[in-house]
């Protein structure tokens, strides 16, 4: 209706006749012409309408297509048959885990059951808080703490029947009580809302984890990338409403797929035999997060940081390319943020003291708990009295109150207090079935590097550890390039093979590691040009460094027993360090246009205090940090899908498609000359 009213204004305007039932009466030598500009304008318009866009995360998957508004969110999960749930699984131990006695109990005290170690570390933010808070005059009451705990005490739940709670939840029915008519497998929400008790018992399996393939829980990587598939097809079928029948109606759609600034070339290839060889996409291309943001905000320069639920990467763009050696990938995100919360106010005597987050109503009411009162303004910090409604299926529902204090701004504050965060398992089964890529001719790691990378991963592991670390590399190579004879034993190297340099060798400053002087954030960034008293830049040769001259510790980069932990304002001037390169413009430019996009980065208050520990840290770029949100009021949970979306549509001048015939020809050969950035 909209159109044929716009043709008939259209019409009016150029002087034509405009017959009563609407038609347009047109000369037949020009009919023909225009209604083939009219096709083409309307190819034009719904040229998304055939391309699905992908972005799978650690705990959610967006899809949609590249003509949609806003994608379908679908947890990134699949629920399998098995004889025990995962919270039945190791004698039913909880998450967050508490610690035993000798009797097998846990302490009788909650401040004891998390050990002594969280203890120190939550009783020193809290203290580091309300110094803090004194020093901007916020009120604070001496015994805040004891009110939340003797209120929770004391506390008693309120039972509210079926029939009577207007919010209950709906649970997935299995299939009865004997089993035969359960489904293999279950995805997406339906999956959380199966009941753990339930007959028969279904697992849920998570095949992405801290933005790495989930090997701890598989024990095959064909069953690994196998659920990917699956999940992603159900999706697909069930939330766009696209009934795929044979392989000849997927030919008929293109794919546009979302993977990390620092990625893996395993998984890629994966994703890319997965979308040409089983879905059977017409064509397929890639976009890396980073870029995918700023195209869904708008922005030419800027440094994205991406805050997710498992993992948080910080890149910058500039001329719609990532900057390489700008690339950090962090472990951690706002599922750390949730278990240290549970743990901060089971700590505080929370009346639900049974919660586990092995349990699905109990992790989904976690997250639910973290997302209405977590918040990182320092002005919405007092005792204050909530309520929440625990529902489990077969159990009535239950209503609790209780009182809350600096919990729900310490537990967001491990983004720059990590070591709050509990590390132990994240790097449990890494590399147990997927090894790393090597180079065909030289036999070397050949995934990405990137020199921001590299230095946080030297600012934290100790220097004994590099020199053992580099040791045990040269070792590997020499062994690699050595080979055995038949008889068992090594052969010795040629002599026209030399050994991979040692970090301990090739990165140390005057004897000093690396790590110890040179590679400081604020050191490098103070080494930048600063601008004068009157914000005047100080002119100096903008020219950056050449790419050869910056070393880069290889063997210490592509350590897989290292966890990359390390301080948010840290690793965002860090990132900015190694893309600016010297440049004071640049510093600026960047410093001026950092933006939060990813579901953690909705916390209330965090941009603020980002910025105003970054202003702390560099006083001389105090007036040029800025700190931004999407623009246009786009959602930053969806910015980078968003961003796919646009790329997508560039039908026109995007020529990194990538169709079967090519694949079928080159194999994963065919990403080093599609991909618009190095492969």
């Amino acid at each position: 209706m909209i159109k044929q009213a716009k043709d008939r204004d259209r019409a009016l305007a150029q002087g034509k006749t405009v017959r009563p039932d609407g038609d347009i009466e047109m000369d037949e030598d020009r009919e023909e012409g225009e209604e083939g500009e009219e096709e083409e304008a309307e190819d034009e318009a719904s040229s998304g309408a055939k391309t699905i866009v992908i972005h799978i995360g650690s705990q959610n998957l967006r899809v949609g297509l590249a003509n949609d508004a806003l994608p379908k969110t679908v947890p990134m999960v699949i629920a399998r048959r098995a004889p025990l749930s995962e919270s039945e699984e190791g004698d039913g131990e909880p998450s967050p885990k508490r610690i035993k006695l000798d009797n097998g109990l846990p302490p009788p005290e909650p401040e004891k059951r998390f050990g002594e170690d969280f203890a120190k570390k939550f009783a020193g933010m809290s203290n580091d808080l309300k110094i803090r808070m004194r020093m901007n005059k916020r009120k604070v009451l001496p015994q805040s703490r004891d009110m939340v705990t003797s209120y929770n005490r004391r506390t008693i739940y309120e039972t509210i029947t079926e029939h009577n709670d207007t919010m209950r939840i709906e649970w997935t029915d299995t299939g009865g009580y004997d089993g035969t008519d359960s489904p293999e497998y279950i995805t997406g929400k339906a999956a959380l809302r199966i009941p753990d008790e339930s007959t028969p018992r279904y697992k849920l399996y998570w095949p992405i984890r801290h933005g790495w393939i989930n090997e701890d829980e598989y024990k095959s990587k064909r069953f690994l990338y196998e659920d990917i598939r699956i999940i992603v097809e159900e999706a697909i079928k069930s939330q766009l409403g696209l009934e795929f029948r044979t392989r000849r109606d997927w030919a008929q759609y293109s794919c546009v797929i979302v993977i990390p600034d620092y990625y893996e070339r395993t998984y890629v290839t994966s994703l890319l035999d997965l979308a040409i060889s089983d879905f059977g996409f017409g064509r397929v291309c890639f976009i890396q997060e980073s870029l995918a943001a700023s195209f869904g905000a708008g922005f030419t320069t800027c440094c994205i940081v991406d805050m997710g639920a498992q993992k948080t990467s910080i890149s910058c763009v500039e001329d719609g390319m990532v900057i390489d050696n700008s690339r950090v990938n962090l472990k951690y995100g706002g599922r750390d943020v949730t278990e240290t919360f549970v743990k901060m106010i089971l700590y505080n005597h929370f009346p639900y003291a049974d919660i586990n987050l092995k349990r699905r109503y109990d992790f989904l009411l976690a997250e639910e708990l973290k997302q209405k009162f977590c918040t990182m303004t320092e002005a919405d910090i007092s005792v204050q009295l909530y309520d929440f409604h625990l529902r489990a299926p077969n159990q009535s529902t239950r209503k609790y109150t209780f009182k809350i204090y600096d919990e729900v701004i310490l537990a967001p504050m491990g983004f720059f207090r990590p070591d709050i965060f509990d590390n132990t398992r994240k790097l449990s089964g890494r590399r147990k079935l997927v090894d790393k890529s090597y180079d065909l001719y030289d036999g070397k790691p050949n995934d990405p590097s990137s020199s921001a990378q590299a230095e946080i991963l030297t600012m934290i592991t100790p220097e004994e550890a590099i020199t053992s670390t580099s040791k045990t590399e040269e070792a590997k190579v020499n062994g690699a390039t050595s080979g055995t004879t038949t008889n068992g034993h090594k052969e010795e190297p040629s002599s026209t093979e030399s050994p991979r340099p040692s970090f301990s060798r090739s990165h140390e400053l005057d004897g000093t590691p690396l790590a110890s002087v040179a590679s400081s954030p604020v050191r490098q960034l103070e080494a930048t040009p600063q601008p004068d008293e009157n914000g005047t830049p100080i002119v100096r040769d903008e020219k950056a460094k050449p790419e050869e001259e910056e070393e880069e510790p290889v063997s210490i980069e592509r350590r897989d027993d290292i966890l990359p932990i390390y301080p948010l304002p840290d690793a965002v001037m860090t990132s900015i360090t190694h893309a600016a390169r010297g440049s004071g413009q640049k510093t600026r430019d960047l410093l001026g246009s950092i933006m939060l996009a990813g579901g953690s980065s909705v916390i209330p208050g965090l941009a603020q205090l980002l910025e105003d520990r970054l202003q702390t840290m560099l006083p001389g770029y105090s007036k040029d940090i800025l700190i931004g949100r999407p623009p246009r009021e786009l959602d930053p949970q969806v910015v980078v899908w968003k961003g796919g979306a646009v790329f997508g549509r560039m039908s026109r001048t995007n020529d990194s498609w990538i169709n079967a015939f090519l694949y079928e020809r080159l194999g994963e050969r065919v990403l080093a000359h599609k991909l618009m950035w190095a492969w």
